[in-house]
């Protein structure tokens, strides 16, 4: 994969950039993105309007152009493929690596990727064939096909002889992989022992057998989290036969960890982390409204429940004042958990093997937080009405609406789980509803009985 300096546009830059474009000095712009990695400008595109947006990537370097367009988010890259020409295309994408083309092929024109595939030699296509055999979030997906190979039983001076006959190396190259004639891998050579060690020395002598494959079909995520238990800068890819594949670098497993907190925060929201922020306001506003739907019907519900003990309300004017009080609590405590679970399974720390003891955990902690809260809401309440009887009510609704929120928060995520229900995106709607539903019933509940039926 091209190496990727992906980065937050900064305020400087779009300033700068955008004041260019504003006095028309077309010069200046260019003279901005020259100073700019294809990652910083892929990022600005993001933040620019459309007509600006537009104008930037005229101006931009044409050799960038292909690591811009695979930086990019898919919707903004549709609308840049849109405004170039197909000759333009093609002599953006020729010098890709195969498996940022793998990325973006498919959002290329017929045209255009047919006359790609027809610049690539038999074995490039063949392996540009292979990799989009692969799910894109998995190592299949990640992995760059053209890869490095050397046999066990030559000495160092050849392996360096050959490096130099080669010219041209990965940007991202700690390691030699180690194959037998059938390709299987055997192991990894470091360049510092390749550098630092005698000349005849053989690989052999050398290998590393530490470094374990990662295998084809393993997720995007368990290889994010690979890397990071093992502080690895690349690793090598095999099928089940261990017939050494492609390697995946560090620069890829960025990406992920990017995209999967992109993810994360967006989808809580109804959100999705490729649309592109000045799309249209129609089709904007189109886009939300499926969660805006299911929050109003979640909340009817609410209301509807609310509904039912309306002569409790009218009768009784202080639970009208605390029970948002009520609901609000049990939403945060709900949150707070819904959120450790969520990141906890993004990150492999939640599984079957220990959910039982994680919703004990957060149990207990709902029921501590809620007898410390219960009193201090009830002692206010007590302090505001002089009603010890309020006051009862307002603990036990506290009481039971934290634990709610602790047992849904713990739960729910598992459920949506079990269902192929992304836990990030539907987590909080079903969270909210349950506090709503359990805060309402617990307190207008309670004040109903405790305080009418006296």
């Amino acid at each position: 994969m091209a190496e990727q300096h992906y980065e937050e546009p900064s305020p400087r830059h779009l300033d700068r950039l955008s004041e260019a474009l504003d006095s028309g000095t077309e010069q200046r712009v260019r003279g901005l993105l020259r100073s700019l990695s294809a990652g910083e400008i892929a990022a600005l595109l993001e933040s620019l309007p459309t007509a600006k947006r537009r104008a930037v990537w005229e101006l931009t370097d044409p050799e960038l152009e292909g690591d811009v367009l695979v930086e990019v988010n898919d919707e903004v890259r549709a609308s840049l493929i849109r405004d170039t020409a197909h000759a333009d295309l093609i002599a953006a994408v020729d010098d890709l690596d195969l498996d940022d083309l793998a990325d973006i092929l498919d959002d290329l024109p017929d045209a255009v990727i047919s006359e790609v595939l027809r610049s690539l030699d038999r074995q490039d296509r063949e392996r540009l064939v292979h990799v989009l055999s692969y799910p894109e979030d998995s190592a299949g997906g990640l992995m760059d096909p053209d890869v490095l190979t050397i046999r066990p039983d030559v000495s160092l001076d050849v392996v360096l002889r050959y490096l130099r006959a080669r010219g041209e190396l990965p940007e991202v190259f700690d390691l030699l992989f180690v194959v037998d004639r059938e390709g299987r891998y055997l192991g990894c050579l470091k360049l510092a022992d390749l550098l630092t060690r005698d000349p005849a020395s053989r690989v052999a002598d050398l290998l590393d057998t530490s470094l374990r494959p990662i295998p084809v079909t393993t997720p995007d995520r368990e290889v994010a989290t690979e890397f990071e238990h093992l502080d690895l800068v690349s690793a090598p890819v095999t099928d089940l036969d261990n017939v050494l594949l492609g390697r995946i670098t560090i620069d890829d497993v960025v990406d992920v960890i990017r995209e999967d907190a992109e993810h994360s925060v967006l989808t809580m929201a109804g959100l999705d982390e490729e649309d592109d922020m000045f799309a249209p306001v129609v089709q904007s506003a189109l886009r939300r409204w499926i969660w805006l739907g299911v929050n109003l019907l979640t909340a009817l519900l609410a209301a509807t429940v609310l509904y039912a003990f309306e002569p409790t309300l009218d009768r009784i004017v202080a639970t009208a004042v605390l029970f948002p009080i009520v609901m609000s609590m049990g939403g945060i405590a709900g949150t707070q958990t819904l959120t450790l679970m969520v990141r906890g399974m993004a990150t492999g720390q939640v599984s079957s093997r220990n959910s039982a003891a994680l919703l004990r955990k957060e149990l207990a902690v709902g029921l501590l937080n809620g007898l410390v809260f219960s009193v201090v809401v009830a002692g206010i309440a007590l302090f505001w009405y002089e009603d010890f009887a309020l006051g009862l009510v307002m603990a036990a609704a506290i009481l039971l609406n934290l634990l709610a929120g602790a047992l849904a928060g713990a739960v729910v995520p598992l459920v949506l789980r079990r269902l192929s229900i992304d836990p990030a995106l539907a987590g909080g709607v079903v969270l909210t509803t349950v506090t709503d539903v359990v805060g309402i019933v617990a307190f207008v509940g309670l004040a109903t009985y405790m305080l009418l039926g006296r």
